[in-house]
């Protein structure tokens, strides 16, 4: 029933610049949605009611709150694209809320940890995967690159001689960070060793671009090596990163070097700096008066 409006559809979402996941995920909920009209038997799009977007987003096939949330994004694009294009009188999908997520406050390396982790790829920095691997957690630990921008960066991205690094964030914006120098040093050395002048940075023993499941199996063995007793993987390095910047440069910069374009995405990974909270109460006026 859907099938006339997919393709126009997606390839209508393709042009607001999402990201590849978020494409992914889009074609992913739009196919569920055809599944449940298919077992409620609708044949045509204007005879779908609210009672069945609420339905479909929150019943159909028992979905996590995740999945919810997703579909109810899926049908805020996908209805809003609907009524442009005049296949419904109405967006009847403007109202649907989302669900309430309850925060969790995101777990993080401790220095130590991050430390252990830095050496044990030093430790395995004799050649060309063992260099890559190292740039990987030295990019993810100290500026917290999502892991879609970490795998898209080119040579041509990186300019170790100013001390530059460009990525590309959500919505193709493109981002400027400023390397530290030791990691300056690293992608050096990793730049002659590869002996290649254009193209992905991060590579395969075949010279192809890494993927996801890369990322996976390189946190994996260091798992199994370093004892750290968490999961490790490209999003607590954000996270990390996030954490341990904050302390010493606050949430402006952090929000700058990790390119989220709202602050109150950073506020969730920038945990309470104890120490900048001794220092406030240690000058608090209150703090210095003898109880009466």
């Amino acid at each position: 029933m859907l099938y006339p409006y997919l393709n126009p559809f997606l390839d209508y979402f393709k042009l607001a610049e999402f990201s590849n996941r978020s494409f992914q995920a889009m074609n992913s909920r739009i196919k569920e949605f055809q599944l449940y009209l298919q077992a409620q038997k609708i044949k045509s799009i204007t005879k779908v009611s609210y009672k069945h977007l609420i339905e479909f987003a929150g019943d159909f096939q028992n979905p996590s709150i995740h999945v919810t949330k997703s579909r109810v994004w899926m049908l805020h694009q996908f209805y809003h694209y609907l009524s442009l294009q005049g296949h419904v009188k109405e967006n009847i999908a403007t109202q649907l809320p989302y669900p309430k997520i309850e925060k969790t406050v995101p777990d993080f390396l401790t220095s130590d940890e991050l430390n252990r982790l830095i050496r044990y790829f030093a430790g395995q920095a004799h050649d060309r995967i063992g260099l890559r691997n190292l740039v990987i957690i030295l990019l993810l630990g100290f500026l917290g690159i999502r892991t879609s921008a970490l795998i898209g960066i080119n040579i041509e991205d990186v300019d170790v001689t100013s001390g530059l690094l460009w990525v590309y964030e959500k919505g193709r914006r493109r981002h400027c960070l400023i390397l530290p120098h030791c990691v300056c040093n690293i992608l050096e050395k990793y730049l002659r060793v590869i002996r290649v002048k254009k193209g992905p940075l991060l590579i395969t023993q075949k010279k192809k671009r890494i993927s996801a499941r890369t990322l996976q199996d390189v946190f994996k063995t260091a798992a199994d090596c370093t004892g750290i007793d968490k999961k490790l993987h490209a999003r607590l390095c954000r996270h990390t990163a996030a954490t341990h910047l904050n302390k010493v440069a606050g949430v402006d910069i952090t929000q700058h070097v990790l390119g989220h374009a709202l602050q109150t995405n950073t506020v969730k990974y920038a945990h309470l700096n104890p120490d900048q909270y001794a220092v406030y109460m240690k000058q608090h006026p209150y703090m210095r008066k003898e109880t009466p």
